[in-house]
């Protein structure tokens, strides 16, 4: 991370959260969002002092809210004692240079606030990575903000820059070349990412990839589902890094349980970027748990953020590409788990399942992944998901092909195994399998 950022952006610094209320915005109600950016800043460790919406007609270019508006904004600070702004939104290199030069404050936006977060969560090589690339790409926009010695020229000596290169030109250059080099290692994790996968997909064991909105309780389900000890916390971005953990099903030897980071509206484009590597495990899965956090109130715009991200990375098709007409279609099952079902009243609990029964077409699984509630259920879904189209073949395969019977006894129900005499490589066996189509095509990849 940017130590100059780092060190403005301090833990215990009191905040003002300023939400600016755009015409026509079609994602969370205005108190949801102010919801979620003190979570946000929450999860940073700053104190939200208050928390604000201004209503803007005509964003202003070079401040995006206006005089009396900024007036109000001075005003909140003074009275709260905030030392720090997070307006929730996307400020321009120069408004945010100019609002704090009115407001005599550090000013951050949502971008900046997320990138805060993933910096300090990172935990793996990747991940830092990852967010030292998104957050450059960020910086580099705000150059003329960030530093206060750009109009300096320095003469050309060894390898600090050129004759008269100013040093707003020298600094533009470092970044690019430090995001060229992070790039290129970037793309080689990837590769070994891929190599990884490619193994994964040979292995005897199915993929289930848990996605869903930040904070919607996936690695609190991981965790009781795994037994494991990943970071769960009521905090957005409790986790970034990508966990697996093997998991037993009905009718499935073994499974890859795959906690992935959540998802959240307007994520930044330089962390969309970043992470799709990251993400893009999902398109590996054999299934998907969507988790929903049932009991917020805006769970059903969450759930749109998650999905557009989805049709995004190709795992299921975007809004109108499917040939009926009727949105989005899975190419990858995905099975809905309702989670914290158990904070629910009767009444809502009661509505709730005349919702399910409306939808006989999606798979819905009601969870509370804090108590324990229905996951016995959900184990028994995804089995039966993941066999749903199981078909039953014969197959005859060398007794000493130890790699494809193994596959056919974890990935498939042998339903028989019988001699079949003697082969070129010694003697065979008959075996009658039911599978899925789509192990099958993984059985004859081998």
């Amino acid at each position: 991370m940017n130590d100059e950022l780092k060190g403005e952006v301090t833990r215990g610094a009191r905040a003002l959260v300023v939400y600016p209320q755009m015409r026509g915005r079609g994602d969370l109600d205005t108190e949801a969002r102010l919801e979620e950016a003190k979570g946000l800043a929450l999860a940073i460790g700053l104190v939200v002092a208050e928390a604000m919406a201004i209503p803007i007609r005509e964003p202003r270019a070079g401040t995006l809210f206006g005089e009396g508006q900024i007036q109000n904004i001075s005003v909140a600070c003074t009275l709260n004692e905030a030392e720090l702004i997070i307006v929730d939104g996307s400020l321009s290199a120069i408004q945010q240079r100019n609002l704090e030069e009115k407001l005599k404050r550090k000013v951050i936006d949502r971008t900046g606030l997320i990138l805060e977060i993933f910096g300090e969560r990172a935990a793996t090589a990747e991940g830092r990575l990852q967010v030292e690339l998104a957050h450059l790409d960020y910086q580099a926009g705000r150059l003329v903000r960030s530093w206060t010695h750009l109009e300096r020229q320095r003469g050309g000596f060894g390898f600090l820059g050129g004759p008269g290169e100013t040093q707003i030109e020298a600094d533009r250059r470092m970044i690019r070349d430090r995001m060229g080099k992070i790039r290129r290692e970037l793309e080689q994790v990837r590769r070994t990412r891929g190599l990884h996968r490619d193994r994964r997909e040979k292995a005897p064991w199915p993929i289930v990839a848990l996605v869903g909105y930040t904070n919607a309780g996936k690695s609190t389900l991981f965790n009781y589902l795994t037994g494991a000890e990943v970071m769960a916390e009521d905090l957005l971005f409790a986790t970034l890094d990508p966990t697996m953990r093997a998991i037993r099903l009905p009718a499935v030897e073994k499974a890859i349980l795959s906690d992935t980071v959540g998802f959240i509206s307007d994520l930044p484009t330089q962390l969309v970027a970043a992470f799709r590597a990251t993400l893009e495990e999902v398109n590996a899965a054999d299934v998907i748990l969507h988790v929903r956090d049932i009991h917020n109130p805006d769970t059903e715009s969450q759930k749109r953020q998650v999905l557009e991200v989805l049709a995004d990375l190709g795992v299921i098709a975007g809004e109108g590409e499917n040939d009926d007409g009727e949105g989005a279609a899975p190419a990858i099952p995905i099975i809905e788990v309702w989670n914290k079902w158990d904070l629910l009243t009767p009444t809502q609990a009661a509505d709730l399942r005349d919702v399910m029964a409306q939808r006989p077409d999606e798979v819905i699984v009601p969870v509370s992944a804090r108590t324990g509630m229905g996951c016995d259920f959900l184990l028994e879904t995804v089995g039966a998901t993941l066999t749903s189209d199981a078909k039953v073949y014969t197959f005859v395969i060398p007794a000493a092909d130890g790699q494809r019977l193994a596959f056919l006894h974890a990935r498939g129900e042998v339903l028989s195994e019988d001699d079949a005499g003697e082969g070129d490589a010694g003697p065979l066996l008959r075996l009658q399998v039911r599978l899925a189509e789509r192990e099958l095509g993984r059985f004859s990849a081998l």
